[in-house]
Order: structure tokens, then C-alpha cells, then sequence
């Protein structure tokens, strides 16, 4: 028990030092000209203060470095600030002149580079049902930096609403920190991965007060390519020697950015516009297309977050059939949402219309003469 409350009272204090560094840091973003200027596809009307992510990075960073020497290596815990490090400068310097896509692209393939070969930190094996040990060898390589590219990008493009992204990082790190902690008991991963999460989600918990609608800073691309790096890193602990639950798990909890990143780059292609290309059919926009407050948008979001969150836990207590059953029905109910607020375009929804064909005898009368007229 007194283990346990050492290890809590360090963790609150790792919250108060972000939520101390946060006014500070809003204002070196004025200062530094790490300002948001509202345009066509921004949510905010008035000019605000962005990078807020840097009071995430510096409470983890003298948090894992000094506050836990005990439990977490130095050489475990130099890494991660220095990886991390690199996405949080390419996010800054984006926060201040506003790189383009590739430019940002190049800072976290660096940081994905050092977690490989000097971190040297890989998904290595697979297990697959019914065949068993499958070794990634030099695959291991390309499909790690994949994994932290894509799940980087995806908190990063849902950062469009006050505490947003933030928000949808405290549900995945409570989530994937429960995980975590559950999986060190067992001795299947290390006590450190859990308790880096856990200092991760404290950090975040501080600056939250700030970001939340209506919020006075920014996370900023320093902030959200952050979260997005180390919620893929710290997942990537658990699939060193992936299962197929391990695997799906930290997929499932990240449903919400994971989505609308996918079907964003579908709308794209579809659209046939570059995949990099902003629009404003994202979730939160189309939410709010739909009527949605700012606030209300945000709140559903997080509703969404959580869904998923649980569906991850039960995982924890399923067979891999049963697992498998409860992600494609999650992925049924899932695209017909979807398709229900046009996420992929309006006029796009194969689902739908396939059931609206089975279950309305009109429709599928009409459906049926169009196909006529076309073949004459």
C-alpha cells in the first residue's frame, strides 16, 4: 500500500508541474509568435496561443527523469525524452512558420528511426491464430515506423476542437495504462511501460484545464504530434511479440483518430485530391455541420472514445473468436455511423443503400429499373 501511494503522490505531482508550466508556456508562444490565426478551416475566431505541448513535454521529461529513478531505468527513460524530443522541436518550428506536410513527416520519421535502431524498440514476432509464431525479421523494421508514422498522424489530424485531441488521449491512456499494468503483473511486459503511460496521462491531465472549450492554449502540433508518438511507442511495448489481441488492442483504443484519419484519406482518393490535403469533412466538422455545438461536438467525440476504450477492455476477458465477432460487429455499427453523418462525402454510402436495398421494396424496385435503363 505505501508502494502504491509513493507512486501516486509522484504522479500528482507530475500533473501540478504541467498544470503550473502551462501558463508559462502560453506566454513564450506569444512571445515566440507560436500563434493560432483563425482561416477557413479553423474553429477559433481570435488569434490564440498555441505549442502548449511543450508544458506536457518538460512535466514527463523531469517526471520520468528525476521523480522515478527507482522504478525506471535512466537509459529506458533518456530515450523516450529524446525521441519524443525531436517530434516536439519539428512540432514547434511547424507551431512558428508552419511547415508542410512532408517537412513534418521527415522530424517523425527521424524520431520513428532512433526508436528502432538506437531505442531499439520493434514489433519482432507475430502470433496468428491457428498458425502459430510468425518472425517479422527484417519486416520488423518498416512495419514499426508504419505503426508510429500512421498512429502520430492520426491524433495529430483530429486535433481540430478545444481539448480534442488531448481529451481522446486521456481515454486512450487510461485505457492502454490499464492494459499495461495488467500485463506487468503477469510478467508479459515491464513494470516501466505502465508507469511512463501513467506519467504521460498526468502530464496531459495538467495542461487539460487550459485546453478544454473554451480553451486559452493550444496542444499545437507541438503538443499533438507528441501524444500521437508516444501513445505508439509506449503501445508498441506490449508487441514486441505480438498476438493478434495485442495487436487489434491499442487499434481499437484509438478508434476515433484512427478513423478519421482513414476515411479521410479515402475521401481523398475518391475526391482524387492529394491525401495530404486539408478539408472540413473531419468528424468534428461534420458534427458540427450537423448541428452540433462546439462543446456538444467535443463531448460526443469523447463518448465515442470511451465506447471504443471498453470494447479494448473486454478484449482482456474474450477468446480470439469471440474477439474477432466483437470487431467486425464494432466495425459494422461503426461504418454505418459513418456513412450516417457523410463522413466519407454525402453521397457515399455503400452500406447503407446495400441495406436499404434488402429492407425497402420501392428502393430496390427503383435500384433495379435505373440498372435497366442503364444496360439499354
Amino acid at each position: 500500500m505505501d508502494f502504491l501511494l509513493k507512486i501516486a503522490l509522484r504522479l500528482f505531482l507530475t500533473m501540478i508541474l504541467a498544470f503550473l508550466m502551462t501558463p508559462l508556456i502560453k506566454k513564450l508562444s506569444l512571445k515566440i509568435g507560436a500563434v493560432d490565426k483563425p482561416n477557413s478551416r479553423r474553429i477559433n475566431k481570435v488569434p490564440m496561443p498555441t505549442a502548449g505541448g511543450l508544458a506536457i513535454y518538460i512535466a514527463f521529461s523531469i517526471s520520468i527523469l528525476f521523480l522515478f529513478p527507482d522504478l525506471i531505468p535512466f537509459r529506458y527513460a533518456i530515450h523516450l525524452v529524446i525521441s519524443s524530443g525531436i517530434v516536439v522541436l519539428t512540432g514547434l518550428i511547424d507551431d512558428i512558420f508552419e511547415l508542410k506536410p512532408r517537412q513534418k513527416l521527415i522530424g517523425v520519421m527521424i524520431a520513428a528511426l532512433y526508436v528502432c535502431f538506437v531505442f531499439d524498440i520493434t514489433v519482432s514476432t507475430i502470433t496468428l491464430p491457428h498458425i502459430g509464431l510468425v518472425p517479422l525479421d527484417w519486416l520488423s523494421y518498416p512495419i514499426t515506423v508504419l505503426w508510429i508514422v500512421g498512429l502520430t498522424n492520426a491524433i495529430n489530424l483530429v486535433d481540430g476542437l478545444d481539448g480534442l485531441a488531448s481529451g481522446i488521449s486521456i481515454i486512450a491512456l487510461t485505457t492502454i495504462g490499464i492494459v499495461g499494468y495488467v500485463a506487468s503483473s503477469t510478467g508479459a511486459v515491464q513494470l516501466q511501460v505502465p508507469l511512463a503511460i501513467f506519467i504521460l496521462l498526468m502530464s496531459v491531465l495538467g495542461f487539460f484545464p487550459f485546453n478544454f472549450y473554451p480553451a486559452k492554449i493550444f496542444l499545437g502540433d507541438t503538443g499533438a504530434l507528441q501524444l500521437g508518438f508516444l501513445i505508439s511507442v509506449l503501445s508498441i511495448q506490449g508487441l514486441k511479440n505480438a498476438t493478434f489481441i495485442t495487436l487489434i488492442t491499442p487499434l481499437i483504443i484509438l478508434g476515433v483518430p484512427i478513423t478519421d484519419t482513414l476515411f479521410a484519406m479515402i475521401r481523398r482518393r475518391l475526391n482524387k485530391r492529394p491525401i495530404s490535403s486539408a478539408d472540413k469533412m473531419h468528424l468534428h466538422h461534420r458534427l458540427i455541420s450537423l448541428g452540433f455545438t462546439h462543446r456538444g461536438a467535443v463531448l460526443a467525440i469523447y463518448c465515442m472514445a470511451l465506447i471504443f476504450s471498453i470494447i479494448a477492455l473486454l478484449y482482456m476477458f474474450t477468446n480470439t473468436w469471440a474477439t474477432i465477432l466483437l470487431t467486425i460487429a464494432c466495425l459494422f455499427g461503426l461504418q454505418i455511423f459513418i456513412e450516417m453523418i457523410g463522413l466519407t462525402g454525402v453521397d457515399k454510402q455503400p452500406l447503407l443503400n446495400a441495406l436499404k436495398f434488402l429492407g425497402n421494396k420501392a428502393y430496390r424496385k427503383e435500384v433495379l429499373k435505373k440498372r435497366e435503363e442503364k444496360k439499354k
